[in-house]
């Protein structure tokens, strides 16, 4: 439903098809709006929204005692995820093309399609290092994780990552703020970067920067989880 109230609404405001506003005419945004809806099956699922529960269940003391590396158990968890509401994402657009038939934006620049695969690649690994780091809030406030997540999911990453509108409709001041924080590159940036909205240096300085973030973010899950694992009591074990 939400996918269809939105196609309606942007339908209805590129219903002349020159209109061309804020650089997107009515194919490109209407490929906006249904890459949105596989990029969240790819990047926004996560098994590991589970961390926090447990750990405030205490079910992390199982994985402890075992010789495996909690971090890439759960990464290896989201992957799996990801293959599987891939495909049920990929079942829900083919439907929704079947009954809306809109016209789409398909890119043929062989460049543009790689570094659209590896922005998706970082992405990735960034939304996971972001939601585990979200989830280690548990570590010290075992009762607050679901709080820290739904503040992170629903809020921060639905808004700032361009789910909701694109980021470029903002005025340029603010994108700038938004282009230093690791967000936009988790569903803006790809999806600009396969609409070709983007020039050579622009693409390239922004996987450089989402790449920087990556390193970032996964030093910081290190050094928190180093932490706040001689916090953790194992409550209800």
């Amino acid at each position: 439903m939400q996918i269809i109230l939105v196609f309606f609404l942007w339908s209805t405001v590129f219903s002349n098809p020159a209109r061309e506003i804020f650089g997107y005419n009515r194919e490109k945004i209407l490929t906006y709006i249904f890459g949105i809806l596989i990029l969240k099956a790819i990047v926004l699922s996560a098994r590991a929204v589970d961390v926090a529960g447990e750990i405030s269940r205490g079910d992390l003391t199982n994985y402890l005692l075992k010789p495996i590396s909690y971090f890439k158990y759960w990464f290896v968890r989201d992957i799996s995820s990801k293959v599987l509401n891939l495909l049920f994402a990929s079942v829900e657009t083919v439907v929704l093309l079947l009954i809306l038939r809109p016209p789409l934006y398909f890119q043929t620049n062989p460049g543009s399609l790689l570094a659209f695969l590896i922005s998706i690649l970082i992405a990735i690994i960034l939304f996971f290092g972001l939601l585990f780091l979200v989830n280690l809030v548990a570590l010290w406030m075992p009762e607050n994780g679901w709080a820290a997540q739904f503040l992170f999911m629903v809020i921060i990453v639905e808004f700032l990552s361009g789910g909701v509108f694109p980021l470029d409709i903002l005025p340029r001041a603010i994108q700038g703020v938004l282009y230093s924080l690791p967000f936009p590159y988790l569903l803006f940036f790809p999806l600009q970067v396969y609409l070709g909205k983007l020039s050579a240096v622009e693409v390239v300085k922004g996987l450089v920067i989402s790449g920087i973030w990556v390193g970032l973010i996964l030093f910081s899950v290190r050094a928190v989880w180093q932490k706040g694992i001689r916090n953790y009591s194992a409550e209800g074990r």
